[in-house]
C-alpha cells in the first residue's frame, strides 16, 4: 500500500463507523427499554398496578430476540478485536491528526471544528474500537434513579429471567450437533449474552446452569458468529463473569481447550467420509425433489403430498446448514489457530461447499414450483394450527367459570385465530407466537396437543423463510478469507477431470463474495476492490487450469502428430491415460461480468500458436494442419484455418532468404546450367542443399510474384559492387600491362599462327600471375578474379531461376483457366445478371487477377536484356577503356578454371571430399555476361582460342599414342604406365575443356551473342519507325463507326 493510502481510507471510513456509533446505541436504548417492559410485567412490587396476571406466562420470544440482539453487539466486538489492520490504520490515523493540529492552515482546514472532530474520534474510539461494545451495553443504568422501575432489586423478574433462561437452554441443548438443528448455535450465542446480562443486573449466578453452559463447548467447540469471526463460548463466559469461573477448578477449564484441538483433530480425520456421506444424502436429496416436484399433485391425497414436499424442503435446508456449519467452523477453526491444513482436508471441504451451492441451485432451479408449493404449504400449516387452537378455545369457552385470567387466556387464543388467517408474515407469527405464551396458561392445551402445535409452528417459521434462510446457509462469502485453497481445488480439478462440471458450484460459491464487497466504505469505489478480486482469481485460474490445460493438450496433439518419432510411452495402461475433454463439454462458467469458456480459451491458445509457428516456418503447415484436424476430432474444437501460404515440404532456401544474403548465396551455391539448379558448396551435415525451379516457384506462390523485380533490384545493387572490384583489378598496372603486352603479341603473331591464340602463352599468364602474390590459402590474383567472375555468373543463374521459377508459378495457377485466347469479361456478365454490387466487386477483383496472370504468363520480363542494358553504357563508354581488355584474360581464365575444376572433380572420390564439386557453370555464365556487356564476343571470337586448345591438345595426344606404341615394343612397364596417366590425363584436360567451350556456348545465347551492339541499335530503329508507321495507318483507316479489334 502507498505511504498514506491508509490514513485516507480510514478518512472515508469514520463516517461509517459514526453510523455504527448511532446503531450501537440505539441498541443500548432498546434493551434498557425491553429489560424494563419485561420488570414492570413480572413486578415483585405487591402494590405496583397488575397489567397482566403473569404467573404462567413465560414470553419465551421476547428473550430470544433480546438475545438476538446481544448476539449482534457481541458479534460487532469479535469483529473489531479481529481486525488488526482496522486499529493499525486507526493509530495513524490519529497521528496525522495531531499533525494537522500543529499546523492546520497547511491543510486549509478550521481550528473551531477539528475540537469537535477530535472529540467525536475520541467517543468513536471508546465505544466501538476497544471491544467494550457488548460490556458497556450490560453495564447500562438498569434502574431508573427518579423512582421509576426498578429492576436489580426485582426478584420475580429475576425469577422469571432465570427460570426462561434455563428453559430456553434445555430446548438449544438437546438439538445442538443433531442433525436436526436449525439455528439453536445463534440461539445458544443470545442465551451466553442473556446470561451474562441476568449476573450484570442481578449479581448472582446460578454455578450448575454457568457449568451446563460451559459443558457445552465439549460439543462445540466454537461457533462461527459471521464470514471469518469464530467465537469461543468458554473464554468469553470466563472473560464476562470471571467471578463465577473462580468457583471452577481449573482442570475442567483446561479440558475444554484440549477438546477444541481434539475436535480439530478428528475433524480432519472424518472429513472425507462425511464429505462421502453428505454427498450420497445431498445426491438422494436431489434425486427426491426432481422427483416430488415433477410429479402431478393427486387431489385425493393433497394433504399427503403437501407433508412430503414440505419434509423435503426442510430436509434440503437440514442439509445445507449441517454443510455450512461443517464448512465455516473447520475452516475458521484452523485459521484462528493457526495451524496447517491437509490437501486431503482442502478437496473435501471444497467439495462441501459444492454441495452446499448445489442443493442452492436445486431450490433455485426448480424456484417456481418450490414458490407454487410454500404457499399451499403455509395455508396447510395454518389450518392444523387453527384447527388445534380452536379445540383448546372450545375447552376454555365451556368452562363456565371466566375469570379474569381465562378471558386472558381466551382473548389470546382468539388473537392467534385471527393472525393466522391471514398471510404468514413474520410479524403475524411473531404476534402468534406472544398470543400463545399467554394463551397456554392454565393447562388450557393437553400435552399430546401442545408438542404437534409448537412443531406445526416452527415448520410455519422456517417455510415461510424457506427462500431467505436457504440463502443465508448457502452464502459462501465466507471464502473471500480461504481464497488460499482455490489453487489446490483447481488443481484437483485438472487431475479429476472427469467431473469438471463441478466448476460451475465453485464459481458461485465465489461470487458470493461479491455483495459484500459491494458495502466496502473505505475506497473510492467499492469497484477497484472487485477489480482486485477478479484479477486475483482469474490469475490462479488461468495458472493452475487454463494454462496447464492448453500447454497439455498442445502436447498430446505434437505427440499424437509425431507417434512415428517414438518420442515417450504412450501406452495407457502403462502411462495412465487422463481425459481432458471433460473440459470442452463444460457451459461457460459465469464470473462477475464475463463467461468464461474454457472450450474457446483453449481454441484460441492453439490458434494463436499454431497461427505463429506456421509463420515462422512456413514448411511446418502441414503438421499444423493435422494438429488442426486431430483436435477437432479428439476434442471437438473448432479451429480456425490460418489462411498463410502453404509451403511444400521441400521448399529448400526462401527467395526471400537469398535476397537478403545474395553475397553469401553465390559464394557458397555452384551453378548447374543445364538442369537449372544450385547445389551448395560445402555443408556441415551429411548432405547438399539444392535449389532448383519448383522451389523458387513455391517461394513466389508464397510471397506473390511482387517478390521477383524486388529480387532483380537486389541483383543489381550486388552487381554493381562486383563489377567495381572487377574494373580496380582491370585497372591494376601488373594486369594491364601484360594484357597490352598480350594484344600486341597477337596482332604480331597471329597471321603465322593461323590466327588462333596461343596455348603456351595463356599457360604463361596463368602460371606467371602468381609471382605477384599468393593468398594464405594458396589462390593467386587469377584464382580470385575466376571467383569473382563465377560469382556474377551466379548471380545470372539466380535471375534466370527467378524467372523460370515465375512462369512455371504463373502456369500452375494459370492452369484452370480452360481458354488463354478466350478469356470471358465476369464484370459484363455480372452487370448484365443485375448483381449485387459486392458481387460485381467480387466479379472485378477476379478479371483483374486473370488479366495478370495471363500477361505474367505471356510476356515473362526479360530481366537479362534488362541487366544487359543497365551496365552496357557504363562499360562501353570511353572512360572504362581498360575495361577493352578483357577479351584477352579470358584465355588465361579458362585454364585456370580448367585446372581448379579438375582438382575439384578428383576431389570426388577421396575420402576428405573438402571443396568437391562437379559443376561450376556460373564461370561460363559470368564470362558470357561481361563479354555482352563490352560488346567483345567478335574480339574473343577473332582469338579461335578452343580450336588453339583443341589442336594443342589433339596434337600432344597423338605424340603420347606414337611414344605408348614404341614403348610397347621396349616392353619398360614403369614407362608404359606413366605414359597412360599422361594419356588419361591431356584426355580430361581436353574433355573439360570441351564442356567449358559448350558451356559458354550455351550461356552466349541468353544474351544474344550473334549480334553486336552495332547491329542490335540498327535492328532496335527498325522496329521502332515499323511501330511507328502502323500506328499512323491504323489512324488513317479506322473510323468512328467501326471499333478497331487488336
Amino acid at each position: 500500500m502507498v505511504e498514506g493510502d491508509c490514513q485516507i481510507q480510514m478518512g472515508r471510513f469514520v463516517s461509517f463507523l459514526q453510523e455504527l456509533s448511532c446503531f450501537v446505541t440505539r441498541c443500548y436504548e432498546v434493551v434498557v427499554n425491553v429489560v424494563h417492559q419485561l420488570a414492570v410485567l413480572y413486578t415483585s412490587n405487591k402494590n405496583a398496578p397488575k397489567i397482566i396476571e403473569t404467573s404462567g406466562v413465560h414470553f419465551q420470544a421476547m428473550y430470544e430476540h433480546l438475545g438476538e440482539l446481544l448476539t449482534v453487539l457481541i458479534t460487532l466486538d469479535e469483529i473489531i478485536d479481529n481486525h488488526a489492520t482496522l486499529k493499525d490504520h486507526w493509530t495513524m490515523y490519529k497521528r496525522l491528526l495531531k499533525s494537522v493540529h500543529h499546523n492546520p492552515s497547511k491543510f486549509g482546514i478550521q481550528e473551531d471544528k477539528l475540537k469537535p472532530f477530535e472529540k467525536l474520534l475520541l467517543k468513536l474510539e471508546c465505544q466501538l474500537l476497544e471491544g467494550m461494545i457488548f460490556q458497556a451495553c450490560i453495564e447500562q443504568q438498569f434502574d431508573s434513579l427518579n423512582g421509576g422501575v426498578s429492576v436489580s432489586k426485582n426478584s420475580t423478574f429475576a425469577e422469571e429471567f432465570a427460570h426462561t433462561l434455563r428453559a430456553a437452554f434445555a430446548n438449544v441443548e438437546a438439538k445442538l450437533g443433531e442433525p436436526s438443528e436449525i439455528d439453536q448455535r445463534d440461539k445458544y450465542v443470545g442465551i451466553c449474552g442473556l446470561f451474562v446480562l441476568h449476573f450484570q443486573i442481578f449479581r448472582t449466578v446460578d454455578k450448575k446452569f454457568y457449568k451446563s453452559l460451559l459443558d457445552v463447548c465439549k460439543k462445540v467447540p466454537a461457533i462461527t458468529l459471521t464470514a471469518n469471526i469464530i467465537w469461543f463460548a468458554d473464554n468469553f463466559l470466563i472473560q464476562k463473569i470471571p467471578a463465577a469461573a473462580k468457583l471452577l477448578d481449573k482442570k475442567s477449564i483446561h479440558s475444554v481447550k484440549t477438546q477444541r484441538e481434539n475436535f480439530l483433530q478428528q475433524r480432519a480425520q472424518s472429513l472425507t467420509k462425511d464429505m462421502q456421506s453428505y454427498y450420497v444424502f445431498v445426491s438422494s436429496w436431489m434425486t427426491k425433489m426432481e422427483s416430488i416436484l415433477s410429479k402431478e399433485q393427486r387431489m385425493t391425497k393433497f394433504s399427503e403430498d403437501l407433508s412430503n414436499r414440505c419434509n423435503v424442503f426442510i430436509q434440503g435446508f437440514l442439509y445445507a446448514y449441517s454443510l455450512s456449519t461443517i464448512i465455516k467452523t473447520t475452516m475458521n477453526l484452523y485459521m484462528s489457530m493457526q495451524k496447517p491444513m491437509t490437501k486431503t482436508s482442502v478437496k473435501a471441504l471444497c467439495r462441501l461447499v459444492e454441495l452446499l451451492k448445489a442443493i442452492e441451485h436445486m431450490f433455485y432451479r426448480r424456484s417456481m414450483v418450490v414458490a407454487d408449493s410454500v404457499t399451499h404449504i403455509t395455508q396447510h400449516l395454518q389450518y392444523q394450527a387453527l384447527h388445534s387452537i380452536s379445540v383448546a378455545k372450545k375447552r376454555v369457552i365451556s368452562d363456565k367459570k371466566y375469570s379474569e385470567q381465562r378471558l386472558d387466556v381466551l382473548s389470546a387464543l382468539v388473537l392467534a385465530e385471527n393472525t393466522l388467517n391471514g398471510p404468514s408474515t413474520k410479524q403475524r407469527r411473531l404476534i402468534v407466537s406472544l398470543a400463545l405464551s399467554v394463551g397456554t396458561q392454565m393447562k388450557t392445551f393437553k400435552d399430546e396437543e401442545l408438542i404437534p402445535l409448537q412443531l406445526v409452528l416452527k415448520k410455519l417459521d422456517l417455510i415461510s423463510e424457506l427462500t431467505e434462510r436457504v440463502r443465508a446457509q448457502c452464502d459462501c462469502s465466507f471464502l473471500y478469507w480461504h481464497r488460499a485453497v482455490f489453487p489446490i481445488y483447481l488443481d484437483d480439478v485438472y487431475e479429476n477431470a472427469v467431473d469438471s462440471a463441478r466448476l460451475h458450484y465453485m464459481f458461485s460459491a465465489l461470487r458470493d463474495c461479491v455483495p459484500s464487497m459491494m458495502h466496502a466504505r473505505h475506497l473510492e469505489s467499492y469497484e477497484v476492490l472487485l477489480e482486485c478480486y477478479d484479477k486475483e482469481i482469474m490469475e490462479v485460474l488461468n495458472e493452475h487450469l487454463l494454462d496447464k490445460l492448453c500447454k497439455e493438450i498442445e502436447k498430446d496433439l505434437r505427440l499424437s502428430v509425431h507417434t512415428h518419432l517414438k518420442l515417450d510411452d504412450r501406452n495407457p495402461f502403462r502411462v495412465g491415460m487422463k481425459d481432458l475433454a471433460h473440459f470442452f463439454f463444460l457451459n461457460p462458467i459465469r464470473f462477475f461480468n464475463r463467461f468464461i469458456d474454457i472450450k474457446a480459451y483453449v481454441t484460441h491458445y492453439l490458434d494463436k500458436t499454431f497461427y505463429n509457428l506456421t509463420t515462422v516456418a512456413l514448411h511446418d503447415w502441414a503438421t499444423y494442419s493435422e494438429m488442426r484436424n486431430l483436435a477437432t476430432q479428439r476434442y471437438g474444437l473448432s479451429m480456425t484455418e490460418a489462411h498463410l501460404p502453404s509451403q511444400t515440404l521441400e521448399q529448400g532456401l526462401d527467395v526471400l532468404e537469398i535476397m537478403r544474403n545474395i553475397h553469401v548465396f553465390v559464394s557458397r551455391y555452384l551453378y548447374n546450367l543445364n538442369n537449372q539448379i544450385f547445389i551448395e558448396r560445402t555443408s556441415n551435415n551429411k548432405h547438399l542443399n539444392t535449389i532448383n525451379i519448383r522451389h523458387i516457384a513455391n517461394s513466389i506462390r508464397t510471397h506473390g510474384t511482387g517478390i521477383m523485380n524486388t529480387t532483380v533490384n537486389f541483383t543489381y545493387q550486388f552487381l554493381r559492387k562486383k563489377f567495381y572490384i572487377f574494373s580496380q583489378f582491370m585497372y591494376d598496372e601488373h594486369i594491364k600491362s601484360r594484357l597490352i603486352k598480350d594484344i600486341r603479341f597477337f596482332r604480331e603473331v597471329k597471321d603465322q599462327n593461323d590466327h588462333k591464340y596461343p596455348f603456351e602463352r595463356a599457360d604463361k599468364f596463368n602460371r606467371g600471375i602468381r609471382k605477384l602474390g599468393i593468398t594464405p590459402d594458396g589462390q593467386s590474383y587469377l584464382d580470385q578474379f575466376r571467383q569473382l567472375i563465377s560469382q556474377i555468373g551466379n548471380a545470372m543463374g539466380y535471375v534466370r531461376m527467378i524467372r523460370s521459377g515465375g512462369l512455371h508459378c504463373c502456369s500452375s495457377a494459370i492452369r484452370f483457366v480452360p481458354d488463354l485466347e478466350d478469356i470471358v469479361n465476369f464484370e459484363e456478365l455480372v452487370k448484365e445478371e443485375g448483381l449485387s454490387e459486392e458481387t460485381q466487386k467480387a466479379a472485378r477483383q477476379l478479371d483483374s487477377v486473370l488479366s495478370d496472370l495471363t500477361r505474367n504468363f505471356a510476356e515473362g520480363t526479360e530481366y537479362f536484356k534488362m541487366l544487359v542494358d543497365v551496365f552496357a553504357p557504363e562499360f562501353r563508354s570511353p572512360k572504362n577503356m581498360h575495361l577493352r581488355n578483357f577479351y584477352i584474360i579470358v584465355p588465361p581464365l579458362t585454364v585456370n578454371f580448367v585446372e581448379h575444376s579438375i582438382s575439384c572433380k578428383e576431389k570426388l572420390n577421396k575420402k576428405n571430399k573438402s571443396g568437391a564439386a562437379f559443376t561450376d557453370d556460373g564461370f561460363a555464365m559470368g564470362v558470357a555476361y561481361i563479354l555482352k556487356l563490352l560488346d567483345q564476343y567478335q574480339e574473343f571470337d577473332s582469338l579461335h582460342w578452343f580450336q588453339s586448345v583443341r589442336e594443342k591438345y589433339v596434337k600432344e595426344i597423338r605424340a603420347v599414342a606414337k611414344q605408348q606404341n614404341v614403348q610397347s615394343t621396349n616392353q619398360d612397364e614403369k614407362l608404359l604406365q606413366t605414359m597412360n596417366l599422361t594419356h588419361k590425363r591431356l584426355e580430361v584436360c581436353l574433355q573439360e575443356f570441351e564442356l567449358l567451350y559448350f558451356s559458354l556456348s550455351s550461356a552466349r545465347i541468353f544474351f544474344r551473342a550473334d549480334k553486336t551492339a552495332a547491329e542490335e541499335n540498327q535492328e532496335k530503329k527498325e522496329k521502332e519507325e515499323d511501330s511507328g508507321k502502323t500506328s499512323n495507318g491504323d489512324l488513317s483507316n479506322s473510323t468512328p463507326a467501326e471499333p478497331v479489334v487488336k
